[in-house]
């Protein structure tokens, strides 16, 4: 048996002349892992792919130690939160749930509890019994975590539960989410928001244009911060005086003079942070902030999929 939950080897999907998935090889064990890209970077595809709903056009797909397409025996133990909507508009939400829980093998007391169960965790049981038709975007979105979670599945998949979310179910997802991981569960979460899946997890996997970018950890991304260029603003009443000792920097290849404020561009941020608080006392200078928009996964991402 794979020790590995998901193993993906040279994995590439086609629609004509349109390439969604390039040549993707990853192992993922376990745990909660976020999945980023842009719209169109893939996402869904890989998603796909990775529940048995579609077959690659290439290369081997395996989950649990088995190929995921076409495979019966993993749907129990895969739990799907897609992005679209796919309701029985005319039934009530807990008979949706339980609907799934019977093609899943639960019948009677046990998928009655089951249902139940699911829409409690996911705060939808006060709405679960009103005809679907008339659910708001957020009580759609609650729904179909719940069919999701309510099999009791080893590995969750999610595909951009937080889009279009208002604050209160933002706010849910993530603390559901993080309540999985701490139980030990199996999370994949696709989104084009990278704080937000940041407040997650600490492990991540960048796709650009049907390619795996960087996979990691948090502190291994921010490493590739630290390897690209950075903008650095520093607020301070005496910008003209504070210029002319920057330009002296070899550090620093562009600077900037705003309203109470000098931006300037260094390709060695660790090396200009780490002399900057000497620079600034030998100068006398008074600077009442710092900060680097550069200095965060959206830079990181800008710089991997656009340098």
């Amino acid at each position: 048996m794979s020790q590995f939950a998901v193993q993906f080897q040279n994995v590439t999907r086609w629609y004509g002349q349109v390439v969604a998935l390039r040549d993707v090889t990853l192992n993922f064990q376990g745990g909660v892992v976020g999945l980023l890209g842009q719209n169109g970077a893939g996402k869904t595809t890989f998603l796909r792919i990775l529940t048995g709903s579609m077959r690659p056009s290439k290369g081997v797909a395996l989950v649990f130690g088995a190929h995921a397409f076409g495979n019966p025996d993993l749907y129990r133990r895969i739990g799907y939160c897609p992005d679209h909507d796919n309701f029985f508009e005319f039934m009530t939400g807990r008979e949706f749930v339980e609907t799934l829980l019977g093609i899943h093998g639960f019948a009677g007391p046990e998928r009655a509890r089951r249902a139940s169960a699911a829409l409690d965790r996911v705060k939808a049981a006060e709405f679960a019994d009103r005809k679907i038709y008339g659910y708001s975007k957020g009580m759609r979105q609650r729904l179909k975590l719940a069919q999701a979670l309510s099999h009791d599945p080893e590995l969750l998949i999610l595909d951009e539960p937080l889009n279009g979310a208002d604050p209160i179910i933002r706010r849910d997802v993530i603390d559901l989410v993080k309540a999985l991981g701490r139980e030990g569960r199996s999370v994949i979460i696709s989104s084009h928001v990278l704080h937000e899946v940041e407040a997650m997890t600490p492990h991540l996997l960048l796709l650009h244009k049907g390619r795996v970018m960087a996979a990691g950890e948090v502190r291994e991304i921010r490493g590739m911060i630290d390897r690209h260029p950075h903008s650095v603003r520093l607020r301070t009443p005496r910008g003209r005086d504070l210029a002319a000792v920057l330009a002296r920097d070899p550090r620093v290849t562009e600077l900037h003079i705003g309203e109470g404020v000098v931006t300037v561009r260094t390709p060695q941020p660790d090396a200009f942070y780490a002399a900057l608080p000497q620079v600034l006392l030998d100068a006398g200078l008074p600077v009442h902030e710092i900060e680097s928009p550069d200095d965060n996964l959206d830079a990181v991402f800008r710089y991997l999929t656009e340098g």
